[in-house]
């Protein structure tokens, strides 16, 4: 009886369970399938249209769902007219993984845009090259290194160019419409191996229509050199080549083909193996016109123009080793003669190249300058000298250097300048400044040469000249002759504070304290010391804190006796000068938050109705 009335429901729960079931294995697609590629989510989105076996599957896992993942299917796309990749929509020269601190500069971070004069202040780059897609065969890659000027600063040099990968597998080239993802292909079978043939042949991988295109293009992004690349020069015929120079090897022989890059300073010194009867007048490397008859290219794009080189000095060595300047033309030569079995003249013994670019990478000029002289058999063998230096054109000079910015910098010039009503007034000349007189063997106090050197922040300096009490006949004369020739000329009377402290604000600068009095006639008194004592402390956060100058005092000490007791009958005497860096920081100290307190209000009825 019991079976009987349980047997409707046991049917009905087994129609519910053979609905579920078949509407589990029914072909149902999610619209929004996401697929991951590297660190971007992409949605695409796929439409069920048949039943047919799709092109291509792709794995998925729904959160809280424990059965077998769903397939997608896509339908039949038209394949682009190119199979060159998508232009990237990010650049890298934009990119910055250092810049951490919004609208402020962070230090060392050489791509941060908001660095202008902080940039004299780095150290190093913390962030030296930032690369696109490494996935791809060949892609933009941003570098970053620090170079310094002549007056200590450091200056950014940045540069973004095409890298190529060394990997076994990279992306030369694809043809989906996104670009951004790449499921697993369909695998090839017996029904569907002609349409995927027809599909991707036209895209293989290093075809010859494909890579001219990928070489033109790379060849258009940028009609000047960048940092890095190697010049080319025209031959007779003009065909490109590249510009060589002569460098050591594995050891000093000397390797011809070694390519010169641009904006890279070098100095290359090589040997050479010469045999003098045979070498002296036939080998090109000893000839001048190897390294003067030489056209570059101002780009690297097709049309761009010819630069010659231009002979800006032939200067000539004897056997002695003087040089003299030989007036020479332009179309004029010297070739190398064999003057006897054992010694050859006019041999190219260095070579120096000038290039003068734009700010867009073009050269504009080209100057060498040749040293010739003499080789013999008992010098063998030679050796040769081969510089290079690059100048930007279009670049205005600085009127006014700095010594730090904004806190000095161990070992540039003080900065030093006299008060007026309308500011501070200074040299732009960085030796015209606080100096001290350099030190010179037997340098005379009175006669001279006075030879100076300006004082370097952070190094302490001694340095002096020798008085002869013979020079010493009107005390008081001599007095204040020798107080100015230790003092130099254009004597300061304030010092920047900072490196970079403006002439407008006087507050920025501090005074020099001096005092001497050198006395009357009959009790005359000569300097015989001028010592500086600078104090400074640094300044600002401990993380990077700037040197700053808070005092500056002259100290002038004379002889408190007769000349002639101090010298001890020598007839000279020994003046010195003296600088001295006194550190006055006070110690940090560490500081705490205050404890917490707690200010609870309850409601006014809280204890009601106790009170």
């Amino acid at each position: 009886m019991a079976t009987r009335e349980t047997a409707p429901w046991f049917l009905l729960i087994c129609a519910l369970l053979s609905f579920s079931i078949v509407n589990a294995d029914g072909n149902q697609t999610d619209p929004n399938f996401n697929v991951t590629s590297g660190d971007q989510n992409v949605t695409d989105n796929f439409t069920d249209t048949n039943t047919a076996t799709p092109d291509y599957t792709v794995p998925t896992t729904i959160a809280g769902n424990s059965e077998e993942p769903v397939q997608p299917t896509a339908g039949d796309l038209p394949l682009p007219v190119s199979g060159q990749l998508l232009t990237p929509v990010t650049d890298v020269g934009r990119l910055c993984p250092c810049d951490v601190q919004g609208s402020a500069c962070d230090i060392n971070c050489c791509c941060d845009e908001d660095c202008g004069e902080e940039v004299a202040l780095f150290t190093s780059c913390t962030v030296q090259t930032v690369s696109g897609n490494k996935q791809l065969c060949s892609s933009a890659v941003a570098s970053y290194s620090l170079a310094t000027t002549v007056d200590g600063h450091s200056e950014v040099q940045s540069s973004v160019r095409k890298e190529t990968s060394n990997n076994v597998f990279c992306i030369q080239s694809q043809n989906r419409f996104d670009g951004l993802s790449h499921p697993s292909p369909a695998l090839p079978t017996d029904s569907n191996f002609d349409s995927l043939f027809q599909k991707f042949t036209s895209f293989a991988f290093g075809s010859e229509v494909n890579s001219g295109q990928m070489a033109t293009d790379m060849l258009h992004e940028s009609n000047g050199y960048q940092f890095g690349d190697q010049m080319e020069t025209a031959g007779q015929s003009g065909e490109r080549k590249m510009f060589t120079l002569p460098a050591p090897g594995v050891t000093t022989e000397c390797v011809e083909a070694s390519p010169a890059a641009f904006l890279k300073d070098e100095r290359r010194v090589c040997s050479r193996r010469v045999v003098m009867e045979q070498d002296c007048e036939s080998m090109a490397a000893l000839n001048m016109d190897t390294y003067s008859n030489i056209q570059l290219f101002s780009g690297k794009n097709k049309d761009a123009a010819v630069v010659p080189a231009v002979r800006a000095a032939v200067i000539v060595e004897s056997v002695s080793g003087t040089q003299t300047e030989s007036e020479m033309s332009q179309g004029e030569s010297l070739s190398p003669v064999l003057l006897n079995a054992d010694t050859c003249a006019n041999v190219v013994l260095k070579a120096e190249y000038l290039i003068k670019y734009s700010s867009a990478g073009e050269i504009r000029s080209v100057a060498v300058s040749l040293v010739l002289g003499f080789v013999q058999e008992s010098s063998l063998p030679l050796k040769q000298e081969f510089h290079i230096s690059y100048i930007q054109q279009d670049v205005l000079p600085d009127v006014v250097r700095f010594s730090g910015n904004p806190g000095y910098v161990v070992g540039l010039p003080l900065v030093s300048g006299s008060k007026t009503s309308d500011g501070i007034v200074r040299s732009v000349n960085p030796r015209e400044t606080l100096s001290l007189l350099a030190t010179a063997e037997d340098q005379d106090c009175l006669r001279g040469p006075h030879r100076r050197s300006p004082i370097l922040f952070g190094q302490d300096a001694v340095s002096g000249c020798v008085l002869r009490l013979a020079d010493v006949s009107n005390c008081s004369l001599v007095s204040q002759q020798l107080l100015d020739i230790l003092r130099g000329p254009n004597y300061p009377e304030y010092l920047a504070s900072f490196g970079n402290s403006p002439q407008n604000n006087p507050l920025d600068w501090v005074q020099l304290k001096n005092g001497f009095s050198p006395g009357d006639a009959q009790s005359c008194t000569i300097p015989m010391s001028l010592h500086f004592e600078i104090e400074w402390i640094k300044y600002g956060s401990l993380v990077n804190p700037q040197s700053q100058i808070v005092s500056v005092r002259e100290i002038i000490q004379g002889n408190t006796s007769s000349l002639t007791l101090i010298s001890g009958g020598s007839g000279t005497l020994s003046i010195t000068t003296s600088v001295t860096f006194v550190h006055v920081s006070a110690n940090a100290v560490p500081g705490y938050r205050a404890t917490p307190t707690f200010n609870a209000k309850l409601p006014f009825d809280f204890f009601f109705p106790f009170v």
